[in-house]
């Protein structure tokens, strides 16, 4: 029989057993301390690289106090009594805001993320490092203007008193337990390089596959594939291009290929790193001209732009002010986008070509010795260091031509050297600052075909209400006589480039009789013109095009209007897939995949919005089809190339619908039997992808695929709960790639604006991924919310919510409350 434990023994058991814990309580306890006070000591250390927003600091080398204004969203005022001064301070703001973001910007230029990051950087240090842009940028500092060389010391020395001022360093370098290396005049330059390549490419992959795909295909079959435009063009001077011919059964049968050649390529992809731009005359507006801008690139934390003012006399009128407001570059002293209430100014990439490929011939019994225009020549080889935190350094050689340096072989084998405006002299200068004091279009215009910037669209406008339109940055002057889309051999006599082209050579648009202009990364030109800036690859016209026809809607714009231009997500491109989708399903057999389908189109509301479920299954309809279409090209090309890959065809929806349109049987990947089988199987595995998901197509909303994923560099190597925290929010995001309203996962509009010059207050400006750089910061993400929702910012900063005043001093100061 279970008896009771008696009850004095209940007492004694219970002291017992709480002695014997009261060590394990005390351990817990004081590791509870412990790493309570970690985290506040990480805390505090973390707080101790925010920038100093209030107070005062002292500052050499100032001939006047600067006073340096932040409003709710961080964006910085600077006012000076001279333009040093300013430029001295933004150098310092910059740094205390974005030193770790200037850091990779050079690094990446430069090849030395391996020196911050370890041997997983090597992959990518050893592709930039053949460019050797750091001793091209020591080479282009030398030979700047003195007037530009001291531009950059001055900020330079803005920096690194910025930076050293910090209590602690950015709180990056304590996350990779490394130092900031001071910054150099020559890194400005190297910021520029960055956006060469961010901008153009370093490895000109599309002309190298053209030269794959020349070799490969007959005439007929490479020119429908490559051409340069068709129906979808919306050029500023000429009209659309005519689609070529489809290449007949005796040029090219796809059918008669081997099935097994066939394999999967990868998805057709139609990102592109661009902008929308356009602009109307004052007398469609308010008397000013009106401008707007939206530059797409991949989207980071923080943005890649800075929300900046300045404001400093005029030293050419006394009594007057100059008031430049904008977008600046972080390690750039300048102002990139925007407007000094005489112009606004505005950038989209043009896409012209940059970079050609040359057939270096080697010397049949000495390779180290090249035939050039003057003879043989010998290659010069430069060995460059590339150092590796915590690994071992390496040695790469840099085999270089007269005319660039050795980076791929053609299809025979062939070595070819890369000519790049990147690589040449007089590829970055500072002329671009000088916007800050242009006062009319004709001003601006020749102010931007003299800069050292990659080409670019660039669009003005005057408080006259003058609107005009060029290509800002450096065009290579090529000789006529080769093809620059394929690699040439640049040994013939009067072969390649010959500098730069001349300003006057530039195409020009002033006060259109139109009263509009728009620029959105597709050809803008033809004839002479075209040949002078050369296709390197631009887009699809129809984002141009809905521009452009929306301009032509009204007769009246504020910047309500150019917003709501900038903010479209019609779904004009895909209209016509969306009825050739629903006509492939009428045509096929019953299935339960098509019932779903169809059912999934009823949503459709000529939108790119993030609820339609419609929008999303007629675009991966489009891809598969495309892909498929474009894959038995690639087929008929790898019997030379087994491993060869597409490039990216910017043009390429014309050749496929021509094909929908045509059915032509010779073109018709081997593996199917008829169109109609290609176009049905497309639509199949689109279906079957999609319902293999939770919820099946009727869940599979565009929202869900085009999920924000804006992340800041360091997160990806952070736990989940820290990288969260340091991203921005999943949010989905409406609008796609063929429309104004750009936008994927983690590319898209990195700033909007709209303003009139002289009339800035009534101008806005949105811009993601906010302000500052430190995730303590009040402006970490500041403004990010309005980008999302289209919601728009004034252009001007607001009023100040904390001020700091930089004061001249013999050395610098501890910092003061």
């Amino acid at each position: 029989m279970h008896q009771a434990r008696p009850a004095a023994a209940q007492p004694f058991y219970s002291s017992h057993m709480t002695a014997a814990l009261r060590p394990i309580y005390r351990l817990l306890l004081g590791l509870l301390i412990l790493v309570l006070l970690l985290i506040g000591s990480a805390w505090l250390v973390l707080r101790g690289s925010l920038p100093q927003y209030d107070g005062t600091m002292g500052m050499t080398a100032l001939a006047a106090p600067v006073i340096v204004e932040r409003d709710a969203l961080g964006s910085v005022t600077l006012q000076a009594q001279n333009r040093h001064d300013l430029i001295r301070a933004l150098g310092y703001v910059h740094a205390q805001e974005r030193f770790f973001e200037m850091d990779l910007m050079r690094r990446k230029a430069a090849g030395e993320l391996a020196e911050l990051f370890g041997p997983v950087a090597l992959p990518a240090d050893r592709k930039v490092r053949m460019h050797r842009m750091r001793a091209r940028a020591s080479a282009i500092l030398e030979e700047l203007p003195a007037k530009q060389r001291e531009l950059l010391d001055v900020y330079r020395d803005g920096v690194n008193e910025g930076l050293a001022a910090l209590m602690v360093r950015p709180f990056p370098y304590l996350l990779t337990r490394t130092r900031p290396l001071a910054w150099r005049s020559e890194d400005s330059i190297l910021v520029v390089k960055a956006m060469y390549f961010m901008l153009n490419g370093g490895d000109n992959h599309r002309e190298l596959a053209f030269s794959t795909m020349r070799a490969a295909l007959p005439e007929a079959a490479y020119r429908f594939l490559t051409a340069g435009g068709g129906a979808w063009d919306a050029p500023l001077i000429g009209t659309a291009f005519d689609w070529p011919r489809l290449p007949s059964a005796s040029e090219l049968d796809l059918h008669k290929l081997e099935p097994g050649l066939v394999r999967d390529t990868e998805e057709h992809s139609d990102n592109l790193p661009g902008s929308n731009s356009f602009a109307v005359a004052g007398s469609l507006a308010a008397g000013a001209a009106l401008v707007a801008n939206d530059m797409h690139l991949d989207l980071r934390v923080p943005n890649i732009w800075f929300r900046t003012r300045l404001i400093y006399p005029d030293p050419r009128q006394t009594g007057l002010m100059n008031d430049i407001a904008g977008a600046s570059l972080p390690g750039t002293p300048a102002i990139a986008v925007g407007s000094n209430r005489k112009i606004a100014w505005s950038f989209t990439n043009s896409y012209g070509d940059s970079a050609d490929w040359i057939r270096v011939i080697l010397h049949p019994e000495d390779a180290t010795r090249y035939r050039s225009a003057k003879g043989w020549s010998s290659i010069t080889i430069h060995r460059e260091i590339l150092h590796v935190r915590g690994g071992q350094d390496e040695t790469l050689d840099v085999h270089e031509t007269e005319w660039g340096p050795v980076l791929a072989t053609d299809h025979d084998g062939t070595p070819l050297a890369l000519a790049w405006a990147a690589h040449r002299a007089g590829a970055v200068n500072m002329e671009l600052t000088l916007l800050e004091q242009a006062e009319t279009v004709n001003e601006a215009i020749a102010i931007a075909q003299n800069a050292g910037i990659p080409a670019q669209n660039f669009i003005v406008g005057d408080r006259d209400g003058r609107i005009g339109w060029t290509i800002a940055g450096r065009i290579p002057a090529r000789t006529s006589g080769y093809d620059p889309t394929l690699p040439a051999d640049w040994s013939k006599p009067d072969t390649g480039w010959n500098g730069w082209l001349m300003p006057a050579q530039y195409p020009l648009i002033v006060d259109p009789p139109e009263r509009r202009l728009w620029t959105a990364n597709a050809r803008a030109v033809d004839g002479l013109l075209l040949d002078r800036i050369g296709d390197g690859g631009y887009d699809l016209g129809a984002r141009a095009m809905q521009i452009r026809d929306r301009l032509r809607e009204y007769e009246r714009f504020s910047p309500p209007g150019m917003l709501a231009i900038q903010l479209d997500d019609r779904a004009l491109f895909l209209a016509r897939w969306k009825e050739f989708l629903e006509l492939t399903l009428k045509r096929m057999e019953p299935a339960p995949w098509r019932v779903e389908m169809q059912h999934a189109l009823l949503d459709w509301n000529g939108h790119a919005s993030t609820d339609s479920v419609a929008y999303r299954v007629v675009r991966a309809f489009r891809q598969e089809v495309t892909k498929s279409v474009l894959g038995g090209f690639a087929t008929a090309i790898r019997r030379i190339d087994p491993n060869f890959e597409l490039p990216k065809l910017n043009q390429a929806e014309h050749a496929v619908w021509r094909l929908i349109e045509h059915r032509p049987q010779h073109l018709l990947p081997p593996v199917y039997a008829d169109w109609d089988e290609l176009f049905v199987s497309c639509a199949e595995r689109v279906a079957k992808h999609m319902q293999s998901q939770p919820g099946g197509i009727a869940e599979r909303s565009w929202g869900e695929r085009n999920t924000a994923r804006i992340r800041h560099p360091l997160s990806r190597a952070l736990p989940e709960f820290v990288a969260n925290w340091l991203d921005m929010r999943k949010d989905a995001l409406p609008g796609d790639i063929h429309m104004p309203r750009v936008q994927a996962p983690d590319f898209g509009a990195s700033q909007r604006f709209a303003v009139a010059p002289g009339d800035e207050e009534h101008g806005y400006f949105e811009m993601p991924g906010g302000q500052s750089g430190h995730p303590l910061s009040p402006y970490y993400g500041s403004g990010h919310t309005d980008w999302v929702a289209g919601k728009p910012t004034p252009f001007l900063p607001g009023p100040a919510r904390q001020t700091l005043h930089l004061r001249p001093v013999a050395h610098p100061v501890a910092r003061t409350p």
